[in-house]
């Protein structure tokens, strides 16, 4: 009897561990289904939907120059990004030379600056009344007709700037996989008489491309999903159609078949990137390995370097912020009209990035307790962001026209912090999943031996060692959400106007003095957080080398 009541007073506990741990794939499943639902119900609506005259008239006229344009625009840009960023991290990781330590964090600091901002900037550096070729007709006396100037709206002009103001991702893997360079292999090719040019070629980038072509492809992805600079700069790509088929001709079932062109490309970028991590590099199999010692030049060669270094950050991020500076203190930085966008973007990048980091950590948590929950939360995440923001958008407003919400009410505000999570929760489970993976696997077999289930085992050992990467976590969902443009131009109620709406409205009106104090503050709220990652990075990378 005593057995029998004891057996039943523990039962409770057991049955309600029992929930608890089955609930786990439950929360994972319900994450996955927050996040993919709207690239989901976009990409239906447009297989099923979005036939007739307009899908007809659009295949016939504008849909193959739609496409061909995002693949050259994604062409030279994959080029530019590639000759900014590998050279840079080359030189940063393996030599020394004057600067060194201050351009290993600052050729970060483009990511702070988002792609429709440089556009603003280097189109009036650029223009005929600009600072560039007032220059040049001051000094040679010529006039605006009597030579040929680079005109930034164009495929090349665009590719110029999403270049500048995304080469950091492939820079920072790069730099990574360069430090992690193996000395025995770098003294190995050096004893077979390999040069410096060689070396570079035949042995650190076979061995980085892996690293290499994971930043590079991030940096595609948003690219192609990029709507900002090429609308400014006029520049037909797939996700100007995609807003010109819902805004101008108001076909969002049309939109959402070309929202599916734009899906297929993301996801073969994302397959060549899983591709070409899977055939891997040059495997260190050394068993005595040590990061190799940064190279002493020569002179000429060191201030050559210098040079390079130099003229890549200033012409991803000290010219064009220091334009729109100069802009803004010619004109006056009084608008008074600022502080209800900047508002209201601190809101709803607040509340979007809560709820995308409640994702991101029921994500990470489900990929720790199976394998099948793993696969779900990152076919999930990885769906929504390669989903571009525009075709999110476009899945939350059919959900807005079958629940008969008007998008000028609440209703909006809650859908664009919905599409805000479901575009960013890839890039809070990052930092968190990294965070997650430091925890000592010792101290979780020590929890076990004491009794300790896995429930017990999450609370107490795994989330407090987690938290480390919390405040990371938070600060690059905030710092994205703020940079948003094209879902919060499409769901936004009326008269809740953010920095980015702001900053294209008065560029697209002509009137770029207006825009530049908006495009400043995103910059801003943008610099601090990426300067804090850069020092972090630049501190590992020196315990790493001290070690």
């Amino acid at each position: 009897m005593e057995l029998a009541w004891i057996q039943m007073q523990a039962a409770p506990s057991t049955f309600k561990l029992a929930t608890r741990m089955r609930s786990l794939p439950v929360i994972t499943l319900i994450a996955a289904l927050v996040i993919g639902a709207p690239v989901l119900i976009a990409l239906m609506t447009g297989l099923v939907g979005g036939g007739g005259e307009a899908w007809s008239h659009i295949v016939s006229t504008q849909l193959l120059g739609y496409t061909l344009t995002t693949l050259g625009v994604l062409l030279l840009t994959a080029l530019l990004i590639i000759l900014f960023a590998v050279p840079t991290a080359w030189f940063v990781s393996l030599y020394e030379f004057p600067g060194r330590g201050f351009f290993e964090w600052a050729l970060i600091l483009p990511l702070a600056t988002p792609g429709y901002v440089l556009a603003y900037s280097w189109a009036d550096i650029m223009d005929v009344a600009g600072p560039l070729q007032s220059v040049l007709r001051e000094t040679t006396g010529l006039s605006a007709r009597d030579y040929w100037f680079p005109s930034l709206y164009s495929v090349p002009g665009l590719s110029f700037v999403m270049a500048c103001a995304l080469f950091p991702y492939a820079y920072l893997t790069a730099r990574a996989a360069f430090s992690n360079l193996s000395l025995c292999t770098m003294e190995a090719a050096r004893s077979l008489g390999a040069s410096p040019r060689r070396l570079f070629l035949s042995v650190a980038i076979p061995a980085a491309r892996p690293a290499i072509f994971a930043g590079l492809a991030l940096a595609l992805m948003e690219t192609a999903a990029d709507y900002g600079a090429a609308s400014y700069l006029g520049v037909q790509t797939l996700s100007v159609g995609i807003f010109r088929a819902w805004h101008s001709f108001s076909e969002p079932a049309v939109a959402a078949r070309l929202a599916f062109l734009l899906i297929l490309i993301a996801f073969a970028l994302q397959f060549a990137e899983r591709a070409a991590r899977g055939r891997g590099g040059i495997q260190q199999t050394a068993t005595r390995w040590r990061t190799p010692r940064r190279q002493q030049s020569g002179k000429a060669a060191r201030w050559l370097i210098f040079a390079g270094c130099s003229a890549v950050l200033l012409l991803a991020f000290v010219f064009p912020v220091s334009r729109l500076i100069w802009l803004s203190a010619e004109t006056g930085l009084g608008h008074g009209e600022i502080w209800r966008p900047f508002f209201n973007s601190l809101t709803l990048a607040a509340a979007g990035s809560a709820l995308a980091f409640v994702l991101a950590l029921a994500v990470v948590i489900g990929a720790r307790q199976n394998r099948t929950s793993q696969l779900i939360g990152r076919i999930s995440a990885g769906a929504g962001y390669a989903a571009p923001g525009i075709v999110l958008a476009l899945g939350a407003l059919f959900i807005l026209s079958w629940t008969s919400f008007s998008v000028a009410g609440p209703a909006a505000l809650v859908f664009l912090v919905w599409i805000y999570a479901s575009r960013f929760t890839a890039a809070g489970a990052e930092p968190l999943s990294a965070a997650f993976s430091r925890a000592p696997a010792s101290l979780s077999h020590a929890a076990r031996s004491l009794g300790a289930h896995r429930m017990q085992r999450l609370l107490r050992v795994d989330l407090p060692v987690a938290m480390s990467g919390a405040a990371a976590a938070a600060i690059i969902l905030f710092v994205e959400i703020l940079k948003e443009l094209p879902a919060t131009l499409m769901l936004r109620p009326f008269n809740w106007d953010t920095l980015a709406v702001q900053a294209h409205a008065y560029a697209s009106d002509e009137r770029l003095a207006a825009a530049t104090l908006p495009a400043l503050l995103i910059t801003a709220a943008g610099l601090v957080p990426v300067i804090l990652l850069s020092l972090q990075l630049t501190r590992a990378g020196e315990a790493r080398s001290a070690g």
